[in-house]
Formats: C-alpha cells, structure tokens, sequence
C-alpha cells in the first residue's frame, strides 16, 4: 500500500472527475496519486497498470472510477499534483531566507530534498512531454513564472542586478533540473556542497575573479 503519511491531501487536481468533499475520499484521492506515482514511476506510462495502481493503494478498483476516467486521467493529474508538491516544499524555504541569493540557493537545497525522496518525478514529468504536451509545458513555465516573479521583485528592491527576469528564470530553473537529476537521482553527494557551487556559480559567473591568480592564456584547440 502507498504511503499516505508525509504527504499531504491533495488539492483539488484537474483531470480528477470528483473532487472528494469528506476526509476518507481526500485520503483515497491521495492514496490513488501515490500509487500512481509508484506504478508510472517504476514501469513508465504505457507498461504501468490500473489494477497495479489499486493495489498499491490498497483500495477497491471500483474506486479508482470514482474520480479518474483512465489511465490517461490520472497520469494528467499526477503531473500537475507533482507540480504542486514541488511547489509547496521549496516555498516556504525560499520566503524565509533573507535576500534573493540566499533564496535561489535555499530553493536549490529544497528542490534537491524533494527530489532525493520522490526520484520517480523526473520520469514521470519526461514521459509527459508525449502523454500530456499541455501538462509538460504547464509544469515548467508556471515554474518559470514563479521564478521570474520573485526575480523582479527582487531586482525592483536593488537584492540583484537589472536584467531579463524570464531568461534569468528559464536559466535558473534548467540549473536546477539538471542538478536535481545529476545529483538528486543519480547521486547522493552532500546537497550542499552542491548548492554552494552552483550558488557560486549563480552570483559570480564563470569570469575569473579579480583575486585569482593570473595565469597564462591558453590556446584554444579548434575542433574540426
């Protein structure tokens, strides 16, 4: 059976025909997007099975009717739940540090939090990009949004420098994908050394500073 502990009831999901007005619904509604977080993640979208999901869940295939139409349903509403869940556990990190940097950097340790203990997302968001293109999109440029929002506040209160707020957020959030699977997925380093260099990274660029060494120009080997 999916554990229901340590996640929370979901909101209400699109793609879900009925949105559970009473608790024992709200669990089974959270139980059935668990279990299908476990069957599309380990099997992917098209080996992965109704009665699978039930089982996991632990509840009647009947049920499964009561709020999903599909297969397809339920894979719909999962992504945008695994939207949510993103949402909420990198938010509150990010609203409690005290200026924009430490913020990307504190969003950055929250994200590879997340992922380390829900590392069936990345296939699961991947294969949306073919079941449902509108979710896939969905997910990353609400992301996106959220990202260059609190980008321009930022800037409009001096903590960063002016710029492209949309660029810097698609720039900012391709950083953290690809941290999240490297070493989200992949593997265990410690995550903040991690954050400490991509934070680096992030605020300083990759132009040598001004206190390094001055070392001799290299030639650059042209590549045929």
């Amino acid at each position: 059976m999916s554990d229901t502990k340590n996640t929370p009831a979901p909101a209400p999901v699109p793609g879900a025909n009925k949105v559970p007005k009473t608790e024992r619904g709200r669990r089974t509604l959270r139980a059935l997007l668990n279990a299908a977080a476990e069957e599309f993640g380990e099997k992917g979208f098209h080996d992965a099975a109704i009665s699978q999901i039930t089982a996991r869940a632990g509840v009647a295939t009947g049920s499964f009717y009561v709020y999903f139409d599909s297969k397809e349903a339920i894979f719909q509403a999962l992504v945008r739940d695994l939207s949510g869940q993103v949402k909420d556990f990198v938010a509150p990190r990010i609203a409690a540090a005290p200026d924009q940097i430490a913020a990307e950097q504190a969003g950055q340790l929250a994200y590879l939090e997340f992922v380390r203990q829900h590392k069936e997302i990345y296939r699961i968001i991947d294969e949306s990009e073919f079941v449902d293109p509108a979710a896939y999109r969905e997910h990353y440029t609400k992301s996106a949004t959220r990202i260059a929002s609190r980008l321009q506040s930022a800037m409009e209160r001096g903590e960063i420098s002016d710029g492209d707020c949309e660029v810097r957020a698609w720039a900012l959030m391709g950083i953290n994908v690809f941290l999240g699977l490297r070493y989200g997925v992949w593997g265990d380093e410690a995550p903040e050394d991690v954050v400490r260099e991509a934070g680096r990274f992030i605020t300083e660029g990759l132009a040598p500073r001004k206190d390094s060494p001055q070392k001799s120009p290299a030639r650059r080997e042209e590549k045929p």
